[in-house]
């Protein structure tokens, strides 16, 4: 996992301030919740007492209640009420949980997994303009995979493998059909054009200034008909961005790591082109993503995973891949990969955090993050998690 950086953990809608929301991400396990004014919270989920998940318990007005003992914490993490002890009890200053700084923006709430920093030290949440300038209509589904996030990020860094993973589910047929089959031929030489693409030709791979994107364009063909060509542009943001376009149908996934042996998968899917002259209301409009949605998590998905869950070593890394010309999208994120793991080893520490912070005025609500009206919440908290470098940056 890569220090120093935003990322996603879930969709912003839900999390509410009617209970919390447990998840495990980066090896952590994690509640959401929000106050009664609508402020997000992101906090550790172990109760520091004895271990019980938070995200198992109850909301009380400004504060989350452990389902074990009623403890009580805030949204600076600090503990507000110990029932066994008493309304005039002393509390413990140890007796807190690790608050992380959260934003919110693309619908998406994204955690700070790094170094403690000052709030206005925190770096803009990472995004190309295919995300922030896309106002297409879309839906958003998330589930997990048991294989690690590097894995599930290359096998979406090209599609050449899509001829030999892809090919004999019934669902595919209906690719065969609609994606590839000719008109003259009412579509059922589909099955037949698509196995014959299997060459990449035309393929380039561009890096942006600031060294978090990655544009890789290429054409995905068969090599004695050319007219059998499908134009691929896939964008790679760190950490664990990847969007898709071509002609067909756009798509964004973030391959989250939930830890070394599971990855949660939030893929995006975007309205079809194709279909918006004919489809003019708007729900409608919407449900073919859906159904796209779904039938990626239950048909195709599944086809790569399969391949993904047997593959050795389970994390991809330098080394452990013996890439081709066509690999170079994938050789660059490993290699960028390795150096911001290794830039965020060799940046100095920020100094440690007292046992007692002095709270922040309550207007601005102490360490949790403040969701503004539109959607672009500013980081709250001040305290980052110790990040620990993963299986593929341990030599």
């Amino acid at each position: 996992m890569i220090p120093n950086q935003w990322y996603p953990i879930v969709e912003a809608q839900e999390v509410g301030n009617d209970k919390p929301l447990g998840v495990r991400r980066m090896g952590q396990d994690l509640v959401l919740w929000r106050d009664i004014d609508g402020n997000l919270v992101c906090q550790g989920a172990r109760c520091p007492h004895k271990g019980a998940n938070l995200g198992d318990g109850r909301m009380k007005g400004n504060t989350i209640e452990c389902p074990y003992h009623g403890f009580r914490y805030g949204a600076d993490g600090a503990c507000r009420v110990i029932p066994a002890m008493g309304s005039e009890a002393r509390i413990p200053g140890s007796l807190r949980v690790p608050t992380y700084p959260v934003r919110e923006q693309f619908g998406l709430v994204w955690m700070w997994w790094g170094d403690e920093r000052p709030t206005a030290d925190l770096p803009p949440v990472a995004a190309p303009a295919e995300v922030t300038d896309n106002r297409k209509l879309y839906a958003t589904k998330r589930w997990t995979r048991p294989v690690h996030y590097t894995r599930y990020i290359e096998s979406l860094l090209e599609f050449y493998h899509v001829t030999y993973v892809h090919r004999d589910h019934w669902f595919n047929y209906i690719d065969y059909l609609l994606l590839y089959g000719t008109p003259s031929k009412f579509g059922l030489d589909g099955r037949e054009r698509y196995l014959a693409a299997t060459r990449i030709t035309n393929h380039r791979v561009e890096t942006e200034a600031e060294g978090q994107t990655i544009r890789y364009s290429f054409d995905h063909c068969q090599e004695d008909d050319p007219t059998n060509t499908t134009h691929y542009v896939i964008t790679f943001t760190f950490p664990c961005m990847v969007h898709v376009q071509t002609e067909q149908f756009e798509t964004t996934s973030w391959l989250v790591p939930i830890d070394d042996q599971n990855t949660e998968h939030i893929l995006r899917w975007y309205e079809y082109e194709q279909v918006k002259p004919v489809l003019r209301f708007e729900p409608l409009r919407r449900l073919l993503p859906w159904a796209s949605l779904y039938m990626e998590k239950w048909v195709q998905d599944p086809q790569d995973v399969r391949i993904m869950e047997h593959q050795e070593p389970k994390i991809s890394a330098g080394g452990v891949n013996k890439f081709i010309p066509v690999d170079e999208m994938n050789a660059k994120y490993i290699s960028m990969r390795a150096k911001l793991i290794a830039d965020a080893s060799a940046a100095p520490s920020s100094p440690a955090r007292a046992a007692e912070p002095e709270p922040e005025a309550a207007g601005r609500g102490g360490t949790a993050a403040r969701a503004t009206g539109n959607g672009r919440g500013a980081a709250g908290g001040r305290r980052g998690t110790k990040p620990k470098e993963d299986a593929a940056a341990r030599p």
